[in-house]
């Protein structure tokens, strides 16, 4: 018998699934757009180059071409989307790169006409938690009230060792408190995270989970790191390999990373999605299905659950 309520699907974690049929009783997917936006890491601003591991797409990959109008982009999501689920509702995932770093007039030009497409619920903007001012703050506060809006917040790692190393440019400080100010105005935060930050243990991974999980924080999407082609960190794994997390070792943190976080925490992905060719490393993540059914196969041996620990 399944421990674990949050879930159609007999997974042991509170799947986005579970959750998207609780709050609209339908299937919900996302499409990715990008809005042509540039971050503080690229542009000089606050570093240069980005982060190491970042694709020239700015972590996009799956996003449309910064080179088409959204609405074509949008066209050209829903057409794909549609053939799996000709009913479902729709959320506008601005996914590439920094989706607040840019004027508020902006932001309301890239986002306000995407909120009238049809079917759409809501609008989901991927960013960083030292490119919202107060004026930004305003505005989301704004969307929040009209529509469904989650605001993604990249963390990483809560190690400053690491975030100085993979270039963040930003503390888990900002981090926290920008937490704190979305929260105080009601907005939905989603974190993401990294497993496999160079010279990071096991247990300094789970250390930036327990560190999440004090945090008011509504969802997660854990990534495992993929070195890409053309980047510092391929450079850097080229002149100086570090350990690569294997499948297993990557299994084994991420069931004790569930473990560590409250139950009602939405898991919004627990894997990464790496185009073939542009991957060095690990091989094994292209085999994103198999990487799932086995954190199913091995949460069922232990009788784990996410939350078991706390």
């Amino acid at each position: 018998m399944n421990p674990f309520l949050y879930t159609l699907d007999n997974k042991r974690y509170h799947t986005l699934n579970y959750f998207y049929h609780q709050t609209f009783d339908s299937k919900v997917f996302k499409i990715s757009l990008n809005g042509g936006f540039s971050c503080p890491n690229l542009d000089g601003t606050k570093g240069y180059g980005g982060c190491i591991y970042c694709s020239k797409s700015g972590s996009g990959d799956f996003a449309g071409k910064e080179q088409d109008d959204i609405s074509l982009q949008w066209q050209q999501g829903l057409e794909m989307m549609h053939k799996k689920w000709p009913d479902g509702k729709l959320i506008a995932y601005f996914q590439a790169r920094t989706n607040t770093y840019a004027p508020v007039e902006t932001l309301k030009e890239k986002f306000e006409p995407v909120l009238k497409y049809p079917n759409v619920i809501g609008l989901a903007i991927a960013t960083r938690p030292d490119a919202i001012t107060e004026e930004c703050l305003d505005y989301l506060d704004d969307l929040n009230k009209r529509t469904y809006l989650i605001v993604e917040l990249g963390l990483q790692t809560i190690h400053e060792k690491t975030g100085k190393l993979i270039n963040r440019c930003h503390t888990t400080k900002e981090f926290d408190d920008m937490v704190k100010k979305l929260r105080a105005r009601n907005i939905c935060v989603v974190v993401h995270i990294i497993n496999g930050l160079p010279y990071e243990t096991k247990e300094m991974m789970l250390e930036t989970v327990k560190h999440i999980n004090q945090l008011d924080i509504q969802g997660i999407k854990i990534h495992m790191l993929h070195i890409i082609k053309d980047t510092p960190l391929a450079t850097m794994y080229q002149k100086q390999p570090f350990h690569v997390l294997t499948k297993e070792e990557y299994i084994d943190i991420v069931i004790d990373q569930l473990e560590l976080l409250r139950p009602e925490i939405v898991i919004h992905r627990i894997t990464g999605d790496p185009v073939k060719e542009d991957l060095v490393a690990p091989t094994w993540l292209l085999k994103k299905f198999c990487v799932l059914n086995d954190i199913d196969k091995e949460m069922v041996k232990r009788n784990s659950y996410q939350g078991k620990r706390l």
